[in-house]
């Protein structure tokens, strides 16, 4: 075997490697979405005790990303995945096990999110360090792939195994694959160096406060309102937690960004290099994944519910459903850099926003109540190209805007971004779905003759802060104990139905008008793929 054949077969196996993490780091959130209602059961709780779970899973990610990175620069990033691998398996354990919700957090939600947050920043620096620039572009493509795709199987992965085992297998499954993943770690190389200093803990500190404040404000939008506090929920002098959070996370942000310059005036190593922001391509890579994932987590979040809860499907053909969107997603994360290797990002970068606009846009105008499943099949493709598309070029980007011994602060900035925009982009989307749902229900009830005027009254006053997204089957139930007639019931339910379409219509226009907005942050990322020029290190 020639040398040049041993260095190839030598970076696939990391890659796959690699690869094999972020798949894991992705999956758990899809699996759980499909078996809420039966974990709730299991372990004891209600479903809005799992969706707790969830969202802290996503919080502890989201604050510990920044240190996660910085950690893999003071002991190795190597060991720093590996130590990560370790943690994650011992929370998949946990979870497997958990006998009720305390313990399932501690597993799922705890030991998971702070795996994750040693492991995503890892696998940035690794690729930087294991794959030569000219084979980066496709190595980002298919590890950032890896996780994209986890969210789409996820449903099919997740109802499975409910359906015919236990949701348990899932996480007893991901302790398996852990440990092939240690195992092959042998295989990847760590240029490390001892650095000698310390973690900035007040500025891990800071830095961890201020995204989870935001974070979680904006997670708890659906619930409590963006702005204005939505009736019966809390308010803080008169305003929403929500934007009274996000406001308190900025300005604790705004605190660590003044920390991070007093250390670099005094000399010492602070968290993260402030002067990298200087850096037009290195922003514009941040912005890009955080547009990507905003748009991406929306449509994750509107596709499913379309399928399984308006159209009625099962969770196993849900799955199945979104597998196009899978397929040309890996198409074009590994594709585009084997068969265009000296494409321009920039154009690439653009044509997959598009793609990922045209997709979006072809969905949402042919989602008409007469529609059926097979609609999104032309749609996902399109957003699964445009996908693909970005991944295959944005992580070299971000790692070729900076030295390579900084790719772990780049990998932490990195992953924030991508969480700051799926939290936002979910969040996003089930605000506006749940308002226009509301707002087209409660006017359709309103001007229905066969709905009695006592009845659309009472619902106006109950249902004002947001109609829960429901099926006909269930809407169909809840309005049986309630008493109401069969004439007001079958008029409420072909309004519900409606309405859905209406949420769903108008989160998916709004989330294609996002993807559009990127195009115009796409002047940051190179014309050139890196390496065919010298990457610049400040502000152009």
């Amino acid at each position: 075997m020639s040398v040049d054949t041993r260095k190839a077969s030598t970076a696939g196996a990391v890659i796959l490697t690699l690869g094999a993490g972020q798949f894991l780091m992705t999956l758990d959130s899809s699996v759980m979405n499909v078996a809420i209602a039966t974990v709730a059961e299991d372990v004891g709780t209600t479903i809005e005790g799992i969706q707790t779970a969830i969202t802290l899973y996503t919080l502890v990610m989201a604050m510990l990303m920044i240190p996660g990175g910085k950690v893999g620069t003071l002991i190795g990033r190597k060991r720093a995945f590996a130590i990560g691998c370790l943690v994650y398996g011992a929370g998949s354990l946990t979870t497997a096990l958990a006998p009720n919700l305390p313990i399932l957090l501690l597993g799922w939600s705890l030991l998971e999110g702070i795996g994750a947050a040693l492991i995503l920043p890892a696998i940035v620096a690794l690729v930087a360090s294991n794959v030569p620039v000219a084979g980066r572009p496709r190595a980002y493509g298919l590890v950032m792939a890896a996780g994209a795709v986890a969210v789409a199987l996820g449903p099919l992965i997740g109802g499975f195994a409910t359906t015919y085992f236990s949701w348990r297998w899932v996480f007893a499954g991901e302790v398996v694959v852990v440990i092939a993943i240690l195992l092959r770690t042998r295989k990847i190389s760590d240029p490390y160096t001892e650095r000698g200093p310390q973690l900035d803990i007040i500025g891990a500190v800071l830095s961890a406060t201020g995204l989870g404040l935001a974070v979680f404000g904006v997670l708890r939008s659906s619930s409590w309102g963006w702005v204005l506090p939505k009736p019966g929920g809390p308010a803080v002098l008169g305003l929403s937690p929500t934007i009274v959070l996000v406001l308190a996370g900025i300005f604790v942000m705004w605190l660590f960004a003044g920390w991070e310059r007093r250390m670099v005036r005094h000399g010492r190593e602070p968290l993260v290099e402030l002067e990298m922001f200087e850096n037009r391509q290195f922003t514009g890579g941040l912005l890009m994944f955080f547009f990507q994932f905003l748009v991406q987590a929306g449509l994750f979040f509107t596709i499913p519910l379309y399928l399984s809860v308006a159209l009625g499907l099962s969770a196993i053909d849900t799955g199945l459903r979104i597998m196009p969107l899978s397929i040309t997603l890996l198409l074009a994360a590994a594709g585009i850099p084997r068969f265009f290797p000296n494409a321009s990002p920039r154009r690439v970068v653009r044509l997959g926003l598009l793609s990922m606009c045209a997709g979006i846009v072809s969905l949402f105008t042919a989602m008409q109540s007469s529609a059926g499943a097979e609609i999104v099949t032309v749609p996902l493709l399109l957003a699964g190209l445009g996908i693909g598309a970005l991944a295959s070029q944005l992580g070299s980007v971000t790692v070729s805007a900076v030295p390579d011994d900084e790719s772990d602060e780049v990998g932490g900035l990195q992953n924030t971004a991508t969480n700051l925009g799926a939290s936002l982009g979910t969040a996003l989307a089930g605000s506006i779905l749940i308002a226009m749902l509301t707002s087209s229900f409660l006017a359709g009830i309103a001007n229905n003759d066969d709905v009695p005027d006592e009845v659309s009254s009472t619902a106006s006053v109950e249902l004002a802060a947001g109609i829960p997204f429901l099926s006909d089957v269930a809407l169909e139930s809840a309005l049986e104990d309630a008493g109401v007639s069969d004439e007001a019931a079958a008029a409420a339910v072909e309004e519900n139905a409606q309405a859905r379409l209406d949420g769903l219509r108008s989160a998916l226009a709004v989330l294609a008008l996002i993807a559009v907005v990127g195009l115009f942050f796409t002047g940051r990322i190179p014309a050139e793929q890196p390496g065919s020029q010298k990457p610049a290190v400040a502000a152009a």
